[in-house]
C-alpha cells in the first residue's frame, strides 16, 4: 500500500510538472524589460515569450504581437518552442503509460511487465524535465549575459521573466515526480522477486498410514 501511495504521488508530480511546462510555454515572460523611453515619458514593460511579445503601458493597455516569421526568430528561441512542444507531448504518453502500469488500475494483470511499464513511464517524465532545462537555462544565459553587458544599450536589457521560474519548478516536479515513480515500482519489483514455494500435503496410503517418502 505504501508503494501504491507513493506511486500515486509521484503521478500527480509529474502531472503538476507536465502543466506547469505548457503554462511556461504560453507565457509571453521569458524576458521582462522595464524602462523609460527618452523621448515620451511613458513608463513601458517589455514581454518576450515564445509564441510572441507584449508591451504593457504603465496606463494599463496591453498590445501582443505574435512572431511573422519562424525562420527569422533567435536560435533560443527557435530550440525553446521545439523542446516545450516536444516536452508537452511526451508528458502526456508518460502519463498514458503510468496509468496503465499503476498498481491502482487493472489495465495489466500484475507482473513484470507492469512494473517495466512504470519504470518506462517514470523515465519518460525525468527525461521530460531534462529537456526543458535546456531552453531554461539557455534563456537565463544569454539574459545575465546580456545584462552585465557593457556594451548592450539599457533599453536592451532584459530580466529573467516568470515563465522561466515557473518552468523551473516543473522541471523539479517532474523529476522529483519521476524519480520517486521509479523507484517505487523498482522497490516492489525487488519484494515480489521472490517466490514463495509450498509443499505438498502428506496423502495417507491405502492402508492408513502415511508413505515413507513423506518423511524423507
Amino acid at each position: 500500500m505504501t508503494s501504491a501511495a507513493l506511486e500515486i504521488l509521484g503521478l500527480g508530480l509529474g502531472i503538476l510538472g507536465w502543466m506547469g511546462v505548457i503554462l511556461a510555454c504560453g507565457l509571453p515572460m521569458w524576458q521582462v524589460s522595464a524602462f523609460i523611453d527618452v523621448n515620451i515619458v511613458v513608463a513601458q514593460t517589455i514581454w518576450e515569450g515564445l509564441w510572441m511579445n507584449c508591451v504593457v503601458q504603465s496606463t494599463g493597455q496591453m498590445q501582443c504581437k505574435v512572431y511573422d516569421s519562424i525562420l527569422a526568430l533567435r536560435p533560443e528561441v527557435q530550440a525553446g518552442r521545439a523542446l516545450t512542444v516536444i516536452v508537452a507531448l511526451l508528458g502526456l504518453v508518460a502519463l498514458m503509460v503510468t496509468v496503465v502500469g499503476a498498481q491502482c488500475t487493472n489495465c495489466i494483470r500484475p507482473s513484470k511487465m507492469k512494473s517495466r511499464i512504470v519504470v518506462a513511464g517514470g523515465a519518460i517524465y525525468i527525461l521530460c524535465g531534462v529537456l526543458i532545462l535546456v531552453p531554461l537555462c539557455w534563456f537565463a544565459n544569454i539574459v545575465i549575459s546580456d545584462f552585465y553587458d557593457p556594451s548592450v544599450p539599457p533599453s536592451k536589457k532584459r530580466e529573467i521573466g516568470a515563465a522561466l521560474y515557473i518552468g523551473w519548478a516543473a522541471t523539479a516536479l517532474l523529476l522529483f515526480g519521476g524519480c520517486l515513480i521509479c523507484g517505487c515500482s523498482c522497490s516492489q519489483r525487488d519484494e515480489s522477486s521472490f517466490p514463495v514455494k509450498y509443499s505438498a500435503p502428506r496423502r495417507p496410503t491405502s492402508n492408513g498410514e502415511y508413505d515413507k517418502k513423506n518423511y524423507v
